[in-house]
This record gives structure tokens, C-alpha cells and sequence, in this order.
């Protein structure tokens, strides 16, 4: 830069972390102790997460911004998600920052997640402040965790100046924070003051004009489409006429109607935006994140926001089923194909295709948890659809066949070690290693590929007893390994429409695990249970005890059912195999054939028989 002027009065930091290592916790209290709020104001936990699936399942799933104002200087926080398959919103939210404050867990150490994460900060050349977390856990090994992180920093080729990091001692619960373990320390101040000291200012060139780079889009009702970014350089006012430059370097005209800026988690109107703020814009209608905005005389775009390559496919349709439009608002094509370029808008990972079918999409994303996240999105807006089951996308490099490796790591208890290793050699995944600390618990690391895992956790929560712990990260592409059955057991599938009758139901139970109660209703072609052999069988679950003249005192008068457990969505998308779909409604979650009707599926079956 020719005139470089530094910003000492704004810091933007991102807080960087694993899945449940206490980012959004620590920012709850950053906002308390700056002042954002009264001393005596009431206060949820955290008040970041504000979608209502982020508060259900306490994960972070958009990354979100938010400021503070400490000793005079403003700091821009977003909060990222921790989660691989959410790793769109990391990279998008590091194009706004100068530089991170990373938490781990201090018991649990470094984990797949925070390697991800960490990896995107260090490859922007960015500064990283590092916080052992949660050090008042009783099974906390703060030095082990310590060195742990400066192994996986080297592991990750970060430069000298990055080695350099300082750390921090934190309890986010509690709102506190240290320099060293044996400080006394009872607020934050420790990380306020390195986060001013270690994280410089954003650098603009005076002599640019206003450049903003978008970075993620909201929509007002009063406001319509609103572009939020960091000012590059120059500055913004209210009725500027500027021009936005897409993808195709093409730019079209806007008029700034409205300026605003983050105080606290909400938004501020302003008059002017200073050169590296994160900015929200409105008076642009059409426009998509990695666009540049800038002043009509010199347009001049931006680098765009790269991501990787999504490595799950899944096919999204209509609702065909004979219960279509029974319970949602939303049953058309035309609506389901705006919803899902509507989502491309917003999340830059997710990518969205035509098929021959003009009912049905293939949308690409990160991993299979994200395609659920969006599946149960919609069906909450009202939509009704059906999806297949998630699929990883393969590539030909040379002739040869490449798929997505995992690299997989496994907490869990010694006596479960055995099973594990079987299930996941089935699944083709090879043992990297193994250390066992002494204390009952052994972690295990494998790679294994990404379709090995679609299905798998479910079985792996079962058979640890609930008390094992996965996680996995992408790794790149390996060449494919093989064949293997995705499921071992076939469908016990509906030959007819009605209702489950308690008759029937407790005379199939023999046959495999129920999915349906009685009094629901069931149609030709939908599966109402698992067999539990691997073949598939067509049943009457409507049939009725028939009448006679001779009846048994006290006989057959009460039928006791076996509990069904309720169906989940990443429960069905995990059972479904390549010929079968999960129907979807805002009020119920099916098993279905792609083929309903059962004459049609014994054609089809034998002519597959005759070509193999």
C-alpha cells in the first residue's frame, strides 16, 4: 500500500474453536463486562446463538458478528461455528478479521474441528491468541494440552511469528481470565488488554476510495437485501451512489439508503463508515457474498472469497407421496427450487444443481450434518420434500477413481476398543493410532473414507453405551478403497394404505424393529420398519384380528407394543439406502421406497438381477 494507515481504534478478532469448547459462553461475558449491558439486566445464555436450532442442540451454526467498546477502542467479534461441515461460515468470517482468539478445551485438548479451523486462520497469515479453556475441570491437563497445541501449530506449518503465540487461562463459565495459573484474576481484563496489545488495527490506504468486500447478506423487511463486510478502504455515506462488481467483474448501480454498524449483538444506524469496520449495507438488491462494492468512477473488485469443494451430493425432490400437501404450506417445484438457490445466497459452501428430473435438485455441500441443518430448516419454514441419502462425491484424477478420506477420532472407553475397531475395518478405515492415557479412556485415530461414516454414528453411540465421543475432519482425497454393504439389515415395507392396527403391528415385531405406532397412517411403498434380515419384505400393517364365533375368555383383549423410538431426521437420513427417501413435512418424518408400488419394485429388482 502506498499511504498504509492503520485503525488503532477498531480491532476484529474471530473466536475460533471446537464444538462445545465454550466460544459462545466467552463472548456472553465479553459483552457483560464491557458494559454492554446494566449491571441488573436480565440476560440469556448465549445470546449469539439466536437461531432457534443453534439453542436446541447448543452448537453454533452461522458464524454472527457482534462489538464491544473496550478502554475506547472498538472489537468486532464473530462468533464462528466449530463444526467441519459448517466450514463455509469459517472462511467467510476470517476475510473480515485481522486476527483470532482460539479456545481449547483443557481436558479434551486440540480436536479435528479446532485443527480445521486453525488451519484457515494460519493459511490467511493471521495472529492467533490461544486460550486454554475450562481449566477448573477436574480431569483438566492444562500443560499436556499446552504442548498438544504448539505440536498441532508446527503440524500446520504456522511461521515463527505465529508460533509465538501468548496464551491465556480461562474459565469462559465463570468470566474470567489469566496469564498464568497462578495469577489472580476475576474478569476478563487479561484478555481485553491482549487482545488490544497482540491483534493489530485494520491497515487501509488513504489515498483508495470506499471498497467493501461482502461477506455475508441479511434481509430487513423495511430494508430489503442487506450486504455485510469490512470497509477496505475509504469511506461509505448515506445516498452515495456506488456500484456492486459480481462474479463476473460486471458492475451494476446502487444507492446507499441506509448505513449500519454493530453495537453489542444489534445493529446502529450511522452517517459515515470508517475504513475497516465491518459494515451492513442496504440499497442493493441483487447481490451474492464474495461481491466488491466500490464507487462508480473506479471500479475496482476485490479478491473473492474462495472455499473448498463440497464432498457430500444429496438429492432433494418434490413430496410424491399420496400424503402430499396433507402439511405444509410449500409443495411446488417452483418453490422448492427458489428456497434452495435462496440458501446458496447465504452459504457460501452449498452449491445447487439441476437434475433431468425438473422435480428434483442435487445440492452439494461440506458434509451430511449441513444437508440436515437445511433440510430441517425448510421443513420448519413449511416446506414439504423428499431427500435421498447423502452420497460423497467422487473425483478421476489419471484414470483412477479418488473419494473423500476422514480423518476420524474416537474417545472412548478401553472395553469398547474391540468393537469399534471391527465395525470401522468393515467400513474400510485404517487405524493411525492409538494411545491410551491410563485413565480407562483411549483415543483412537483412523482414516477412513467419508462414506464410511454416513450411518455410522448412531450404531457408534450404541455400542459405546452412549459414552463415546467422534469427531472427524476432511483430509483430501485418497483412491477408492473398495465396496461395502451400507447396511446389513433390509426394510419391512407397507403393501397398502391405512392405519397401523395394534393386531398387526404385534405380530410383525418378530420380523425386525417397528418405526410406526398404531393409529398412524401408512401407505403402499412406505417402510414401517427394519427387518431384521438384508432382505426387504412387503407387509400388512392394517390387517385386523378377524371375528368368529368361539372366543377364548380374557384372550387377545390387550396387545402390549414394544415402545417405537420417535424417528429423528439424521436418524432416517442415515437408514435410508440408495433406493429408498425420507418424506419430510413440518408434522412428520417418513421412510419411503423411490418406487412405491410393490409390483413395480419386483419388476425392477429382477431386471437388475438379469443385468448383474
Amino acid at each position: 500500500m502506498k499511504n498504509a494507515t492503520r485503525n488503532e481504534a477498531l480491532r476484529n478478532i474471530a473466536i475460533i474453536a471446537h464444538v462445545d469448547h465454550g466460544k459462545t459462553t466467552l463472548v456472553d461475558h465479553m459483552f457483560r463486562q464491557s458494559g454492554l449491558f446494566r449491571q441488573n439486566q436480565e440476560m440469556t445464555d448465549r445470546i449469539m446463538d439466536s437461531m432457534d436450532l443453534e439453542r436446541e442442540r447448543g452448537i453454533t451454526i452461522a458464524a454472527k458478528n457482534c462489538a464491544v467498546i473496550w478502554n475506547g477502542v472498538k472489537i468486532n467479534i464473530i462468533d464462528t461455528p466449530g463444526h467441519a461441515d459448517f466450514g463455509g461460515e469459517v472462511e467467510r468470517a476470517l476475510s473480515m478479521v485481522d486476527g483470532a482468539v482460539l479456545l481449547v478445551d483443557a481436558s479434551e485438548g486440540p480436536l479435528p474441528q479446532t485443527r480445521f479451523v486453525l488451519k484457515k486462520t494460519l493459511d490467511r497469515g493471521l495472529p492467533v491468541i490461544v486460550a486454554v479453556n475450562k481449566i477448573d475441570r477436574k480431569d483438566a491437563r492444562v500443560e499436556e494440552v499446552l504442548n498438544e497445541i504448539y505440536d498441532l501449530f508446527i503440524d500446520l506449518d504456522a511461521s515463527e511469528e505465529q508460533l509465538e503465540f501468548p496464551v491465556l487461562y480461562a474459565i469462559g463459565r465463570e468470566g474470567m481470565a489469566k496469564r498464568s495459573l497462578d495469577d489472580e484474576s476475576g474478569d476478563l481484563s487479561p484478555l481485553f488488554e491482549t487482545i488490544l496489545s497482540q491483534i493489530p488495527g485494520p491497515v487501509h490506504d488513504a489515498s483508495e476510495p470506499f471498497r467493501m468486500l461482502v461477506s455475508d447478506l441479511g434481509y430487513s423487511e423495511f430494508l430489503g437485501r442487506l450486504a455485510v463486510g469490512r470497509v477496505v478502504s475509504g469511506t461509505a455515506h448515506i445516498n452515495q451512489t456506488l456500484v456492486c462488481i459480481d462474479a463476473n467483474n460486471a458492475p451494476r448501480p446502487l444507492r446507499v439508503s441506509k448505513l449500519q454498524v454493530y453495537q453489542g449483538p444489534k445493529l446502529t444506524e450511522t452517517e459515515a463508515a470508517d475504513p475497516g469496520d465491518i459494515l451492513v449495507l442496504s440499497g442493493v438488491d441483487d447481490v451474492t457474498i464474495g461481491d466488491t462494492i466500490t464507487v462508480a468512477d473506479s471500479p475496482k473488485a476485490l479478491p473473492r472469497i474462495n472455499v473448498d469443494e463440497p464432498t457430500v451430493s444429496m438429492r432433494f425432490a418434490i413430496n410424491s407421496s399420496p400424503f402430499a400437501g396433507r402439511e405444509g404450506k410449500f409443495v411446488q417445484s417452483a418453490k422448492l427450487r427458489e428456497r434452495l438457490y435462496k440458501e446458496t445466497l447465504r452459504n457460501v459452501a452449498i452449491k445447487v444443481e439441476e437434475t433431468e428430473d425438473k422435480d428434483a435438485f442435487t445440492v452439494k455441500g461440506r458434509g451430511e450434518f449441513q444437508m440436515a441443518i437445511i433440510v430441517e430448516t425448510m421443513r420448519r419454514e413449511g416446506f414439504e420434500l423428499s431427500v435421498g441419502r447423502p452420497e460423497v462425491i467422487y473425483r478421476t484424477e489419471d484414470g483412477v477413481c479418488k473419494e473423500p478420506i476422514e480423518h476420524l477420532f474416537i474417545d472412548t472407553d478401553e472395553a469398547f476398543v474391540g468393537v469399534i475397531t471391527e465395525k470401522l475395518s468393515v467400513r474400510k478405515g485404517r487405524m493411525l493410532n492409538l494411545v491410551n492415557h491410563g485413565s480407562g479412556r483411549v483415543r483412537l485415530e483412523f482414516s477412513i473414507p467419508a462414506r464410511g461414516l454416513i450411518g455410522y454414528r448412531d450404531e457408534f453411540l450404541t455400542d459405546t453405551k452412549g459414552t463415546g465421543i467422534m469427531n472427524s475432519s476432511f483430509s483430501g482425497y485418497d483412491d477408492y478403497r473398495g465396496d461395502f454393504p451400507s447396511r446389513f439389515t433390509g426394510s419391512i415395507v407397507s403393501d397398502r394404505e391405512g392405519v397401523g392396527v395394534p393386531y398387526a403391528l404385534f405380530n410383525l415385531e418378530p420380523r425386525g424393529r417397528l418405526f410406526i405406532t398404531q393409529g398412524e397412517p401408512v401407505y403402499e411403498g412406505m417402510i414401517v420398519g427394519e427387518h431384521n434380515r438384508d432382505n426387504d419384505i412387503n407387509v400388512n400393517p392394517c390387517k385386523e384380528k378377524k371375528l368368529t364365533n368361539m372366543r377364548a375368555s380374557g384372550k387377545d383383549e390387550h396387545v402390549i407394543l414394544t415402545p417405537v423410538l420417535p424417528m429423528t431426521l439424521e436418524r432416517a437420513l442415515h437408514f435410508v439406502r440408495e433406493d429408498e427417501m425420507v418424506e419430510i413435512t413440518p408434522l412428520s418424518i417418513r421412510l419411503r421406497k423411490n418406487v412405491l408400488p410393490a409390483k413395480d419394485r419386483h419388476v425392477l429388482d429382477g431386471a437388475r438381477k438379469k443385468g448383474s
